[in-house]
């Protein structure tokens, strides 16, 4: 059974829990990461296509032989070096974490246990990747990624440069059009590569692949770039380690190499980079009079970027901080030299906080050499608003995405957002590429408007500012607002403010531009029913979700509904994210089946059963409805039963003698074993005869007591009858006070609810049992065309639909909002609030007198 991406991600970071509180993130990813590739080499043995050979003794069951072994640190290193020693051609400039290090992993039992922990987790029999990549889904290299992304989460701020967020690599990937590039030839590098997540994204981009090349200065991350790229399936990436400003290592005929695509995210305003280099450059990148600041090497790695691409074709993309739009002096000068080149084809301005390594806002700046002599212009791009939190960061959306490259693409101007800016006013401009000072932010101030306050009303320039929702529902603006009297500009609320809501879902308008848009998602929906049921064995997940994402997001737009399209289109993304994308992944591995599992438990309910593919609740929804709500009604009875009975007892007590308050606590507990069991000779009868002996005190306590044991089979409390037990009760006995007749009829009626409680209690235990049976062999009978309709009509189809007429629903609470905002932000004119302080101020002078003030 494939095991879904997202719990391989959960079980490998879970891992790192060994790890986490003895030393710096950025030091114990490479560990885990080791574990994991030991783990991949050893699952994918038997692969034809594996590029790798793994010697004897060095598989992982091997390692799992290690655990517990005095020398397990140093055990794991000499089989590491021998799989590097197998695999020279690929893994000779990796360099291996120490794992006998006691700095970093302590010593003696404490090493050993740290260590067999870790690979004890590798151990599951879930994480098992020998059919990896066999349906080009890359799960493990997905994997791989993703550990990356968390490890740079908790690096912070100085150490989490090693990885380029997902969302932004993808970004830069599409503006560059890389699916122009058909053949496995087209070079890509990136001079301060990471980890590899750029390079990997722009291949991804690349119809026939491409070939990869990067430097990266620190050791530790070039070796994850180098296993990064194999886990991918890319062994002919070339990884080179160095300074990338101080010594390139791609260079030709003392040049620097030349490649058809340049990507990169250096560090920022990296303060020492020009220690070793000079003001003279060897390979022409700056000279003594065109030279970045020696304390701010952004402008150095954008020339030496520029310098890597090939003259006439190459194009490339490079992350900056918007210092390098605007800096004057030496930045200035070269800013200017670069502008006039024309070879900035645009500049995309990101949100602030969504870098590992900073918080500051950064910007991509495009690059094309194609056509530089005749460019008219910069496209610009203000993207700055588009995020949502995650944890500590910001984070770009699917939609975020989506908009970034549709907008690039068309290179059309949009309000607010983005501008083809001629280079004759960025001429006029002193070559300042500030982006605000070419698109303008659309206005959001809240304009108080005095004779309002003053007068009463709201005004019409307000109620103009909602403009896009009266272009979409034309009847809904006169439904809301009424002209005051006398005329003029200001209006006065039709409905209340409680009524709002109801208002505008009962608009005709309203109505008839909800109902196109349901229409035009079921249109959708019955598209995406046929290429979901058509779904089969082989199929490539990966190639799947952008299809179906983009053609729900031109459908919307076709409405021109009050929903925005990009927002549509992120619903379906995150569901993708969310569930689709594992589903798809398993029918690939397996086809359409859905195994029910029972989590280990002895004797499971049907609430212990799971299926991936299928939950357990659409297959109760289809065929046991009735059984589930006849069990949750009796659930919600005794919940409810079992509270009354609690509230009898506290409500009743309060101001009662306190002397038999706790007598009857006792003796509540010993009546419910009481009426637990068939009584012999009846419940009632028994109960009756031990309240009275209860009720006749001390003296009674000896015949109590053989009573009590007479009838051990009735009381729960009794598992074996012996002396010492009795003797205990009646000391318990003893102690109680005489029980009032109040105190009796309140036990007689809290165990009357416990007898009704009781048989709902006993009737819904049966059900859950016949409900379990039941459930189970439903899917024993299961057939592929029922499993595939259950999963598409009530799991996908179902979800989709739900989340997408949500949008609709936000909309009308924004609407909601902002016509709430509007009538209170003039609910009280000037005079009004005037009287109402004058009239308070009356009320405290009066209480004031009366105090003796």
């Amino acid at each position: 059974m494939a095991i879904k991406k997202s719990q391989i991600y959960k079980n490998l970071w879970d891992s790192c829990d060994e790890l986490r509180d003895s030393m710096d993130p950025i030091e114990y990813k490479n560990y885990v990461l080791i574990l994991l590739f030991v783990k991949y080499l050893s699952d994918k043995a038997e692969d034809d296509e594996l590029l790798l050979e793994i010697p004897d003794g060095c598989r992982f069951s091997d390692f799992v032989d290690l655990k517990r072994n005095p020398r397990i640190g140093e055990l794991i290193n000499e089989k590491l070096e021998a799989i590097k020693e197998q695999n020279r051609l690929y893994l000779g400039r990796i360099e291996f974490p120490n794992f006998n290090d006691p700095k970093k992993l302590g010593t003696g039992k404490t090493m050993v246990d740290m260590l067999s922990n870790l690979i004890g987790v590798f151990e599951d029999p879930n994480l098992n990747f020998s059919n990896n990549r066999r349906a080009n889904d890359d799960i493990l290299g997905d994997a791989y990624e993703y550990l990356m992304k968390k490890f740079a989460v908790e690096s912070g701020k100085s150490k989490g440069q090693f990885y380029t967020p997902a969302e932004v690599s993808r970004t830069m990937a599409s503006v560059l059009h890389l699916k122009e590039f058909d053949s496995p030839r087209t070079t890509i590098y990136d001079m301060t590569c990471g980890s590899g997540s750029l390079l990997l994204r722009a291949f991804d981009e690349t119809p026939n692949g491409a070939t990869l090349y990067g430097q990266e200065k620190n050791d530790d991350t070039a070796s994850l770039a180098i296993l990064n790229m194999l886990l991918h399936g890319i062994d002919t990436a070339e990884i080179l380690r160095g300074d990338t400003l101080r010594d390139p290592k791609f260079t030709t005929a003392g040049m620097l190499r030349t490649f058809d695509v340049c990507i990169a995210n250096p560090p920022f305003s990296s303060k020492s980079w020009m220690d070793a280099t000079g003001a003279d450059d060897l390979y022409h990148r700056w000279s003594s009079n065109l030279l970045p600041p020696a304390k701010c090497g952004d402008y150095a790695f954008l020339l030496h970027l520029i310098m890597s691409m090939k003259p006439e074709t190459g194009r490339g993309a490079c992350i900056l901080p918007h210092g390098v739009l605007f800096r004057g002096n030496a930045e200035q000068a070269i800013r200017t030299r670069i502008v006039r080149s024309g070879i900035i084809e645009g500049i995309i301005g990101l949100p602030p906080n969504i870098f590992y390594g900073t918080g500051i806002p950064a910007c991509i700046i495009v690059l094309n050499n194609r056509g530089k002599a005749t460019r008219k212009g910069i496209f610009f791009i203000d993207a700055k608003d588009g995020f949502m939190k995650d944890g500590p960061k910001n984070r770009l959306r699917q939609q975020d995405m989506r908009r970034i490259i549709d907008t690039w693409n068309t290179h059309q101007d949009v309000p607010h957002y983005a501008r083809f800016v001629s280079l004759e006013e960025i001429e006029r401009n002193d070559y300042n590429l500030n982006i605000p000072r070419y698109i303008a932010a659309e206005d959001k101030e809240i304009k108080q408007d005095i004779h309002a306050h003053l007068c009463g009303g709201l005004p019409k320039h307000d109620i103009d500012q909602m403009q896009h929702y009266w272009a979409a529902c034309p009847t809904l603006r006169d439904a809301m607002f009424a002209p005051r009297d006398g005329g003029g500009d200001y209006f006065t609320l039709r409905p209340s403010v409680d009524a709002l809501g109801s208002t505008i879902a009962a608009d005709p308008s309203f109505i008839s531009q909800k109902q196109r848009y349901m229409a035009s998602i079921e249109q959708w929906i019955d598209q995406m029913r046929e290429q979901f049921r058509a779904l089969n064995t082989g199929i490539s997940p990966k190639q799947l979700i952008g299809p179906w994402g983009e053609s729900l997001k031109l459908q919307v737009a076709a409405d021109n509904s009050l929903v925005n399209h990009y927002d549509a289109y992120g619903r379906v993304m995150d569901y993708w994210d969310e569930t689709l994308q594992d589903d798809c992944y398993m029918i690939s591995r397996d086809g359409w089946k859905a195994p029910l599992n029972e989590n280990d438990k002895k004797k499971p309910t049907y609430k212990d059963l799971t299926c991936d593919l299928l939950p357990v609740e659409i297959v109760i929804n289809a065929f046991f409805k009735e059984t589930a709500d006849m069990i949750q009604q009796l659930s919600t009875e005794v919940e409810q039963l079992t509270a009354d009975m609690d509230s009898l007892v506290e409500e009743n007590t309060e101001d009662l003698d306190e002397d038999w308050v706790s007598s009857l606590s006792s003796a509540k507990k010993y009546l419910m074993g009481a009426k637990a069991r068939p009584a012999i000779v009846g419940e009632r009868e028994i109960l009756n005869q031990v309240l009275e002996l209860l009720n006749a005190g001390k003296a009674q306590k000896a015949q109590c007591g053989e009573y009590i044991a007479y009838h051990a089979d009735v009381f729960d409390f009794f598992e074996k009858v012996n002396k010492s037990t009795v003797k205990a009760r009646l000391k318990e006995i003893e102690s109680w006070k005489p029980l009032t007749d109040e105190a009796l009829t309140l036990l007689e009626k809290f165990c009357e609810m416990g007898d009704l409680k009781d048989v709902k209690a006993r009737k819904m235990k049966q059900l859950k049992k016949e409900l379990t049976s039941e459930v189970k062999a439903k899917y024993d009978a299961l057939t592929e065309a029922e499993i595939k309709s259950l999963v598409v009509e009530h799991k996908w189809l179902a979800s989709l639909r739900n989340k997408l007429a949500s949008e609709m629903e936000q909309v009308c609470q924004q609407m909601t909002a902002d016509i709430t905002a509007l009538a209170e932000r003039y609910a009280q004119t000037l005079p009004e609030i005037d009287s109402e302080v004058a009239e308070l101020e009356t009320k405290v002078n009066d209480y004031l007198k009366q105090m003796g003030f």
